[in-house]
């Protein structure tokens, strides 16, 4: 069901009737970002939404000014970045700001995909909005990785290296995929040149999505805890100041965790070797990528097939594409739904399982292990979810929102009244 229509904006002032006669920008925002109808009873999981255009934000901003500073050369690029972290004016905060604004996005979109999956954000009529997700994540993860080779360091290279290798297994495409990123017959400056363009241009691809993502959510609403669809306007608050507040006030926590990384843990995240100029000739024992691709990374190295663990890898994600018709549950919100909860801290159990291992050597136990939590990851997603909805017997939904919030009476008199207020800050984007 649609969200209750907003009111209508109104100028007020002799200049904003003008204004809005010949542009109406403030007349387009107000019922989309202002009055907008959002569930009274949506919890700070909910903040997510804001926090990662608050993160999006930053990282363009802090990239504009570092892509002034750095040099795309093989013979240049590490040397350019520590002049941006010695000579350029705060050049160091830019830099750490930007590399670890990088961590702060994947965990905020982490926490933000977990949320959809544990109230069912993904079901119709939220099928669009799922997959545009998905996209915002994939282009991510490409963004990420084009960015960490950047610096030219020693895990910058031969992290290039494995990868593009590796994307050459993939079957008609991917000799054709290889020549094309390296631009010669190894990792060398064309290479570094392709990152470095591309890595410039797909964050301003991923806010393109990102607006489509929102006009997505303004279509049908935002889900809430309960997964009950808006029935009347008592189930809603407007945008502006109720959810505004709750997610500034989520996103002045964060930027605290934000701020203790950059000021006082600022390379925790990285690797030391990647303050090692590159060298084609040296090998460091253990390649690995960032933190937030080590998930996917375990999975790839899963299998001793080359293509099987690239489809692996692919599929871990490509899965995501499909989910809306793969969970057969009528009931979106696993809060009425014992046996799925129950799976889906499971489910979040394996992916840190496989964010540990695609940390560790690609020997022995790790590797059994691996394989253990990459069948757990597709099983989930490819037998639990569609048999569950068939079999699970779930809790009884309360019949509206406010049911929810205030009771079945409604909160009648003075208890209502108190119980009315102390949910009346409620919260952001999907």
């Amino acid at each position: 069901m649609s969200p209750i229509p907003s009111e209508k904006y109104v100028p007020q002032s002799a200049f904003m009737k003008w204004m809005e006669a010949r542009l109406p920008i403030w007349g387009f925002l107000y019922p989309t970002a202002i009055a907008y109808p959002t569930p009274r009873n949506l919890n700070y999981f909910w903040t997510f939404g804001g926090i990662l255009s608050f993160c999006l934000v930053v990282q363009i901003i802090t990239g504009i000014v570092l892509a002034m500073h750095y040099t795309a050369n093989v013979d240049m690029a590490f040397n350019s970045v520590e002049h941006i972290m010695r000579n350029v004016n705060y050049g160091w905060l830019i830099r750490y700001v930007h590399s670890n604004g990088a961590s702060m996005f994947f965990l905020a979109v982490y926490i933000h995909m977990f949320r959809g999956l544990y109230y069912g954000s993904y079901k119709a009529p939220r099928e669009v909005l799922w997959i545009l997700g998905v996209i915002i994540f994939l282009l991510m993860m490409a963004t990420a990785f084009m960015g960490y080779v950047l610096p030219w360091g020693q895990m910058s290279f031969w992290g290039a290296t494995v990868i593009i290798n590796l994307v050459g297994a993939l079957p008609l495409v991917g000799d054709w995929i290889t020549t094309w990123l390296l631009g010669g017959f190894a990792v060398g400056n064309p290479t570094l040149n392709r990152f470095f363009s591309l890595h410039y241009l797909l964050p301003f691809m991923i806010a393109g999505v990102v607006i489509l993502h929102i006009w997505a959510l303004h279509v049908p609403g935002n889900n809430n805890p309960t997964g009950v669809s808006v029935k009347t306007k008592q189930d809603t608050l407007p945008f502006h100041p109720y959810i505004t507040m709750k997610d500034a006030f989520a996103l002045v926590l964060f930027m605290i965790l934000f701020a203790a990384f950059v000021f006082y843990a600022p390379n925790i995240l990285g690797h030391t070797d990647n303050y090692i100029k590159a060298n084609p000739l040296v090998t460091p024992a253990h390649i690995v990528p960032e933190w937030y691709l080590l998930p996917f990374y375990a999975i790839l190295r899963a299998v001793p097939s080359k293509l099987g663990g690239v489809l692996l890898m692919f599929g871990s994600i490509g899965v995501l594409f499909i989910l809306p018709w793969l969970d057969t549950s009528k009931v979106r919100s696993g809060a009425y739904r014992p046996l799925f909860k129950q799976f889906f801290w499971i489910f979040v159990v394996v992916c840190l399982g496989l964010g540990y291992l695609g940390a560790q050597p690609a020997e022995g136990g790790y590797v059994i292990a691996a394989r253990i939590l990459t069948t757990m990851y597709f099983l989930f997603f490819l037998a639990v979810l569609p048999l569950l909805g068939l079999f699970e017997k779930t809790k009884p939904l309360p019949n509206s929102i406010t049911e929810s919030v205030l009771g079945k009476n409604g909160g009648g008199g003075m208890a209502g009244a108190a119980a009315s207020g102390a949910t009346a800050a409620p919260e952001s984007k999907a």
